[in-house]
């Protein structure tokens, strides 16, 4: 191809230049030729305002591509500013356009040096204009140009509305896979067709205007079921009735599809499933065929002006003009376009027009035509010979207000309105009359709608008229001062208003409009509101509501929910169903999965909807049935999950009744299943990739050796689980081997369960200044977001960079406490900078979020400080770089040194672990996790780290859980105990290692001075011991409920004849309700806190004691001792013991409940009798105070976004929350009834048992024989079996 940059202005005679105005002869327009110094040495106009311009007539069509500028020579007059309009005829110009907006380009700063501008959107034109919009401060407006461009060449067709062109097939049915169609057009019409084909069988394509956009509707088949429709509508562009070209490039391959309208271009599938289009006979050009069914509906033909129309190599225009093709229906075809013989007129919001009309007359007569974006505006004012007419729009209504007087002085109104949205864009017709005692408003031709009003008026016509603007003084000012927007068709006191007399300044008067233009912008096409975000817009700009898309921003761009369950992990929430968005601000919407969180690991389960054990019955080889899985996200949802998981595993099982099942060891398999890409699978769950088997086959323990499934055998069933994540999910099982009599399978697929989060945790650490990681070049043009967690100990680094000729975009910690985000889209540098509180060198990890759209710039840090900047009204709006990405700083100037982890850059997360392998300086992965995320390990959990994050090790505290808030308690019978020895030598050497962590209380440190004592209770039995601190001296501690429900707590330490008691709460706290009770002893000083009441202190009498001497056992809920035990305790406490839940029990960091709970039966130190079942004793797990719902973004009360199927949540047994709920009103009941019999037996052998505190003789004994070694002889009573070795005056009954 020739390069298209011809000097196109110098060759021109001096004629072909014309201006607004001349300064004198020698500033003539025709001086005005780049780097000439003739005349005065260039253009100069008579007044250097803002309505001069600059026209040149290039003599026929040229294609422009770039235009250069000098000042006047050796002057101080030159221009800073320009527009560029251009036009076909010299009449209806249209403004440049460039990034969405009305184009200002850059001119000179001195009169010599030339400033070229390449045309980023190639124009066609006959005549161009410049207009100045500022110029040098030392002179005037000064100007040369140049013009670059080649010729420009085209066949046209005017379309009259009445003539269509039929392309008629060589063949009368045509099957076409493969379509390429381009043509332009200029209309000022908003309706009509602008080619249509169609088939018998349903097929058709129609490119059609409605309401000024582009509609392409095709069609190439339903399926015979028509349970998928075929048909498939997309528009384009707006505003397409403004007379100007146009160009349309339609290219179908299959049911791939690109439509470009003027440069943007739409990808789309068309619906349905086939890929033929079949087409009758002939395609048409300018409307529907005459000869076609009629399928056209009322639609209109198109009236306008078409050339270059190519169909598959075809030129249409060629054809006609040769008369190769039928063109019969035109009443006079020409191969020129008709101009339209409007003349707009262009308000902005501080314009008027003020037109002459007809003065001292009884009626008032006015119409035009009128578009705007905004809703509100001043149409039309007349100051009346007495009174005012105001028309004007009021919330999309038209709306007018007419006030006059009568005879006799009394002013009369009238107010009418019509219409609604007439902000919309489109051109709407107004026409309104007002007489004597009548007045009448007409919108748009429709007369049946038209409003009428009776009051009595008298109208005396002043005989001028504002238009668009009203600034004046005036007793009765209208409502409205300004509107914003186009107008033409002015018709005033029924004559045409002369706009070219206007134009020449002799008639009427007008300040800052623009004639013969309508420069409306559609600000919403195309629209930059992402993830089916609504746009609105006004004149001057346009807003996105993202309401419902689960998206935010001022383009709807940015994610409002975490990526993955183990993002929500970390910011410490619970086991739940949230909404998750994989690939933030990509493509793929957000969607529900189940979080469960456990102690480990982070678990993510997306159900399906094929019921469990679902029956197959009559297929075959030659005719399988498929079972369909259907997901409660979309297949590329659900990949997004497999992708970045660590391991994902899904169970499947087929139970079978003479039902083979892979047909092993040899043959073709019966069944298959398809996973992700479509792909078949041969093997089962408990096998893998390429091994045609099941479990059992692998396992070799299948019920008949010969076959590696049991089904294949007629036995049973073959399930496991798939966990080669590449194949998951399963999306089909076909099964093929149940038309045998009796022949029957049922088959189960559960839910997809993934853990881990790659993405989440891909992390590099650089080791130097000088290190960095490059990746491709970020494709962020229009819109632009970028996510990264960052932890470093310098106090400053460059975290990434990407460079453009001009363009940039970087992000750095300038200093310990400030990140900016600083970039260049051709406006200049912008930088946004936050600072925060406190230092950010601190080695824990920071999440840094940044986005820049074409509406503003934002950069986010932990989640807590922000800065915000908006984009220039004006001005570029495309980021364009080229040179690698830098993750670090690529020049080594203020490199990075610290870890980076989770970059994210519009949706994708860069691989910063693979690419660091291969990097020197930089390393895989990041270690440190615990000093940003250790806050989430609550009550004493210890937070240990892992490679890829955290855990949190709740051994040696009363927690379980991930976080280590979930209590452990149990539920206590009659005659429940729980006993920890503290003395055991044995026991201490078996659990050093398990218990380290607990610092427990050894052999050696058997005196306590200080206790720390915390547990819940929930009972509605009393009188009962909760906790009981024996020694192996006469000293204790007991905690117990008294006969009221009473709480006190005993402490006898020696030194007193009596022990000291604490009488904490005259409540009775026997009543069924969860309590608290923490305690802690130093020295002489007890402070105790019960519930949510405020903590209470207690101080020992002088005389006790403060050291709690050789501490031998913590007794729970009832007390077998065989040392000292204070007999009142024991005769009015300890039977029939602690009825009741006790949770979250810590003596000085032991954890004895939950030791015995969680150890086996026989091990030491920690031990129970009875019956004892662990419950957290309905507490409520503590996590991160919650967000309110309001402000909470995961919060899914509120949404309406449904999933189609039944989603159960999922509990870590797997149970049916349904099944559970039933199960557990049975067991209540059951209960009930067992409490009711063991107190009827209670009563009727009731027998108080005697209990002495002295040793039993030969205990010890009993112990050596129990095989207790070691333990005291107290262990031995409790641990023997044989209940002869206790005398009958010791025993105690339980029933």
């Amino acid at each position: 191809m020739c390069k298209c940059d011809e000097a196109l202005a110098s060759p021109l005679p001096h004629t072909a230049f014309t201006s607004s105005s001349v300064f004198t002869n020698g500033y003539a327009p025709g001086y005005a030729k780049l780097n000439r110094r003739g005349g005065a040495g260039g253009w100069s106009p008579l007044d250097s305002d803002h309505y001069q311009w600059l026209q040149v007539d290039l003599g026929s069509r040229k294609q422009v591509s770039a235009i250069a500028t000098q000042g006047r020579y050796s002057s101080s007059d030159w221009t800073t500013r320009y527009r560029l309009l251009y036009s076909d005829t010299g009449r209806n110009w249209k403004p440049y356009h460039q990034d969405g907006n009305i184009w200002a380009f850059s001119g000179n700063s001195n009169s010599e040096s030339s400033v070229r501008h390449e045309l980023q959107q190639g124009i066609v034109a006959r005549f161009l204009r410049l207009v100045p919009l500022d110029w040098s401060e030392e002179g005037r407006i000064g100007l040369r140009m140049e013009l670059y461009g080649c010729s420009y060449w085209a066949d046209v067709i005017n379309f009259d509305g009445q003539g269509v062109i039929a392309y008629r097939f060589k063949v009368k049915k045509v099957k076409i896979i493969k379509d390429v169609i381009t043509l332009k057009f200029k209309t000022s019409e908003s309706e009509g067709v602008i080619l249509h084909g169609e088939g018998q069988q349903g097929d058709y394509i129609t490119l059609e205007l409605h309401r000024a956009k582009l509609l392409l509707q095709i069609n190439l088949g339903s399926n015979q079921y028509g349970s998928i429709l075929g048909h498939t509508s997309v528009s384009s562009g707006s505003l397409l009735d403004d007379h100007h070209w146009h160009a349309v490039v339609i290219e179908r391959f299959r049911r791939n599809v690109n439509f470009t309208l003027d440069t943007h271009t739409q990808h789309f599938r068309t619906n349905g499933e086939f890929d033929h289009l079949d087409l009758d006979y002939e395609l048409s050009f300018g409307g529907m065929p005459y000869s076609g069914k009629p399928s056209g509906g009322g639609r209109k033909n198109f009236k306008g002006c078409m050339e270059s129309i190519n169909y598959n190599g075809d030129n249409i225009t060629d054809l006609a003009r040769r008369k190769k093709i039928d063109t019969s229906s035109f009443r006079n075809l020409t191969f020129s376009c008709m101009e339209a013989h409007s003349f707009p007129v262009f308000f902005n919001a501080t314009s008027f027009l003020q037109l002459p009309g007809r003065a001292n007359h009884n009626a008032a007569s006015v119409g035009f035509q009128f578009r705007t974006w905004n809703p509100d505006g001043l149409l039309l004012f007349s100051n009346l010979g007495d009174g005012t007419l105001e028309v004007s729009l009021e919330g999309g209504q038209l709306a007018v207000h007419i006030n006059a007087s009568r005879s006799g002085g009394r002013s009369h109104y009238a107010d009418m309105s019509s219409g609604s949205d007439l902000s919309d864009g489109q051109w709407h017709a107004v026409r309104l009359v007002a007489k004597e005692n009548f007045a009448m408003l007409t919108i748009d031709g429709d007369e049946a709608s038209a409003v009428r009003t009776s009051s009595p008026l008298s109208i005396t016509t002043g005989g001028t008229y504002h238009l668009g603007g009203y600034f004046q003084q005036t007793p009765f000012p209208p409502l409205q001062r300004s509107f914003q927007g186009c107008m033409q068709a002015i018709l005033l006191d029924d004559q045409p208003a002369d706009l070219h007399a206007v134009e020449k300044g002799v008639a009427g008067a007008f300040e800052n409009v623009s004639l013969d233009m309508c420069a409306i912008i559609d600000r919403c096409m195309p629209n930059h509101c992402e993830h089916g975000g609504r746009c609105k817009q006004t004149w001057d700009g346009f807003s996105c509501t993202c309401d419902g898309t689960g998206y935010t921003g001022a383009t709807c761009h940015t994610s409002i929910y975490e990526p993955s369950c183990e993002a929500y992990k970390h910011l410490g929430r619970s086991s739940d169903t949230y909404w998750v968005d994989p690939d933030g601000s990509g493509p793929l919407g957000p969607f529900k999965v189940n979080c469960n969180m456990t102690e480990d690991k982070v678990w993510t389960t997306v159900m399906n909807n094929l019921p469990a054990q679902t029956t197959v019955m009559g297929s075959s080889r030659d005719r399988r049935t498929v079972l369909q899985v259907n997901y409660s996200a979309s297949m590329d949802q659900v990949t997004a999950i497999t992708t970045s998981a660590e391991h994902c595993e899904q169970h499947i099982s087929y139970s079978c009744r003479t039902s083979r099942l892979l047909n092993t060891p040899e043959g073709t398999p019966y069944t298959w299943w398809v996973g992700r890409g479509s792909e078949k699978h041969f093997y089962w769950g408990g096998s893998g990739p390429g091994v045609q088997k099941c479990a059992c086959g692998i396992d070799r323990n299948c019920t008949d050796p010969k076959y590696d499934c049991n089904c294949d055998a007629d036995q049973k069933e073959d399930s496991g689980l798939l966990v080669y994540k590449d194949h998951l999910p399963v999306s089909q099982v076909a099964v093929g081997d149940t038309n045998r009599p009796g022949s029957e399978a049922k088959l189960t697929v559960g839910p997809l369960r993934c853990q881990g989060d790659g993405n989440y945790w891909n992390a590099a650490s650089f080791t130097t200044p000088s290190s960095y990681l490059h990746f491709s070049t970020f494709q962020g043009e229009t819109s632009a977001d970028i996510s990264f967690y960052f932890k470093t100990s310098a106090p400053y680094g460059v975290f990434l960079e990407n460079l453009g000729n001009t363009d940039f975009i970087r992000l750095e910690l300038k200093s310990p406490t400030v990140v900016s985000f600083s970039f260049d889209v051709g406006n200049g540098p912008v930088e946004l900078q936050v600072h925060s509180a406190t230092p950010l060198n601190d080695d824990q990890w920071h999440r840094v979020m940044a986005e820049r759209n074409v509406k503003e710039a934002v950069l986010q840090l932990d989640l807590t400080y922000r800065a915000s900047r908006p984009a220039p009204p004006q001005g570029h709006t495309r980021l364009e770089l080229f040179s690698q990405l830098y993750v670090g700083a690529a020049g080594g100037q203020r490199g990075f040194l610290g870890c980076i982890r989770a970059l994210r850059m519009n949706g994708v997360t860069l691989d910063l672990e693979e690419r660091a392998k291969v990097t020197p300086g930089v390393k895989s992965g990041c270690q440190g996790h615990c000093t940003s995320y250790g806050v989430y390990c609550r009550n004493g959990g210890q937070c240990v780290e892992r490679y890829n994050g955290y855990a949190c090790d709740c051994t040696a505290t009363a927690y379980d859980g991930p976080f280590c808030t979930r209590e452990v308690g149990g539920f206590f019978e009659a005659g429940t105990l729980v006993r920890y020895n503290f003395l055991s030598e044995a026991a201490a050497a078996a659990n050093r290692d398990a218990w380290s962590m607990a610092h427990p209380l050894s052999s050696q440190e058997v005196t306590l001075e200080q206790e720390e004592v915390a547990f819940s209770f929930s009972t509605s039995n009393a009188p009962a011991i909760l906790m009981y601190v024996s020694s192996k001296t006469q000293d204790y501690l007991a905690v117990l409920l008294r006969q009221n429900g009473s709480l006190q707590v005993r402490y006898h330490l020696g030194g007193l004849r009596e022990p000291f008691s604490i009488d904490v709460d005259q409540r009775n706290l026997a009543n069924g309700q969860p309590h608290t009770f923490n305690m802690s002893r130093i020295d002489r000083s007890v402070t105790i806190q019960l519930d949510h009441y405020p903590p209470v202190t207690y101080t020992l009498p002088d005389a006790s004691d403060t050291q709690l001497n050789q501490v031998k056992t913590l007794f729970l809920g009832k007390v077998y001792e065989t040392g000292h035990v204070d007999p009142e305790l024991i005769d009015r406490y300890n039977s029939p013991g602690f009825v009741g839940c006790l949770s979250r029990v810590q003596f000085n960091g032991v954890a004895p409940l939950k030791y015995a709970l969680r150890t086996p039966a026989s091990s030491l130190p920690a031990s129970y009798q009875g019956k004892l079942v662990e419950s957290n004793c309905g507490a409520s797990p503590l996590s991160i105070p919650p967000m309110s719902a309001a402000t909470d973004p995961w919060h899914l009360d509120n949404t309406d976004a449904e999933f189609p199927f039944n989603e159960e949540r999922v509990v870590p047994d797997g149970v049916n929350r349904n099944s559970a709920i039933i199960g557990g009103i049975i067991a209540v009941v059951i209960f009930t009834i067992l409490c009711t019999l063991v107190f009827l037996i209670r009563y009727m052998f009731r027998h108080k048992g005697t209990y002495h505190t002295h040793e039993a003789k030969g205990a010890g004994a009993a112990g050596a024989e129990a095989g207790v070694g070691g333990e005291s002889a107290d262990t031995a009573i409790i641990g023997t079996d044989n209940p002869e070795t206790i005398d009958e005056s010791k025993k105690e009954w339980f029933i």
